[in-house]
């Protein structure tokens, strides 16, 4: 009996002993967390894209709130919530933010399937990254889509599909959220985040190719050759030519178009502009000029 009774005694004891040192670990080695990050978590859409530049939302979070804490958090962005989110947020923080304009993902290639044939037949592991590393892909350009659909698998917000006709990924701006998931999973850089313009309209040049003409129009048809008559034509200086590929400037661009008149190989892109009024039908011409014809010889009988 007095054998289990000090036992007892003895855990007891061990047990109080342990409690009273982690009771003071937890004191002195506490880490304090500002409720503000948890209230400010609550409010960003929770998809920890990464898009922000943060690991997940709550990293996005933590930084918001260090930012005010420090006068201001010009810079922080969440691409998913948007304006409307970060408005939210600032006026939880009492900062005051500059509202930033909106972004889409762009896909600057325009080699579709027929106007860039294979030259090859890659048999390997079927992912962009994959068939990067191995070298040119299964065409003679090597810097254009692989067509792999990494960009696709990349999106959370199914913003961005192959075409089958095309072999080229296409993004859906309605619910595309500028995350830049996709543009961090291509290997060859051809997808870029840019202004979504006034009503959704942008003008970009659809080639990331610098090879030399030749070479490049030899591997795809709508190549850029760096002719630079794209920035002849643009009365703005937003074209330069580097490299031998010609790049437009989004900020200052004034969406004229020109240049896309100016472009020999039509790589440079207008997206979402209204379809040019077609030309009246010369068989309607005819029929107008006869009817003007008919209605003086009657004039001139009266």
């Amino acid at each position: 009996m007095n054998f289990l009774l000090t036992a007892v005694i003895v855990l007891g004891a061990i047990g109080l002993i342990a409690a009273v040192v982690l009771y003071a670990a937890s004191k002195k080695f506490a880490v304090y967390e500002d409720p503000r990050i948890e209230q400010v978590t609550a409010m960003l859409p929770g998809a920890n894209c990464g898009g922000c530049g943060f690991p997940g939302c709550s990293g996005m979070a933590g930084a918001l709130v260090h930012g005010a804490d420090g006068g201001s958090i010009e810079g922080l962005n969440c691409p998913v919530g948007g304006a409307d989110v970060m408005t939210r947020v600032a006026d939880l923080l009492g900062m005051a933010i500059a509202n930033g304009e909106a972004k889409v993902a762009v896909v600057r290639c325009g080699g579709t399937c027929a106007l860039r044939p294979r030259t090859t037949e890659y048999s390997g592991l079927r992912t962009c990254a994959a068939m990067n590393s191995t070298g040119m892909g299964e065409t003679a350009c090597g810097f254009g889509c692989l067509g792999c659909g990494d960009c696709v698998q990349a999106c959370q917000f199914d913003a961005i599909h192959m075409n089958p006709e095309t072999g080229l990924p296409e993004v859906d701006d309605d619910k595309c959220t500028a995350c830049g998931a996709c543009a961090k999973a291509c290997p060859r850089h051809i997808i870029e985040l840019r202004k979504k313009g006034i009503k959704s309209r942008r003008v970009f040049v659809s080639c990331v190719s610098h090879d030399r003409g030749p070479v490049a129009m030899k591997a795809c048809k709508a190549a850029c050759i760096g002719c630079g008559k794209c920035a002849k034509s643009c009365g703005f200086e937003a074209i330069s030519v580097d490299g031998n590929v010609a790049y437009i400037d989004p900020d200052k661009c004034r969406l004229c178009r020109k240049c896309v008149e100016a472009c020999p190989t039509h790589a440079i892109h207008a997206v979402n502009f209204p379809a040019p009024k077609a030309a009246p039908a010369k068989a309607d011409e005819t029929e107008a000029k006869a009817a003007t014809q008919s209605k003086e010889r009657k004039e001139d009988q009266a």
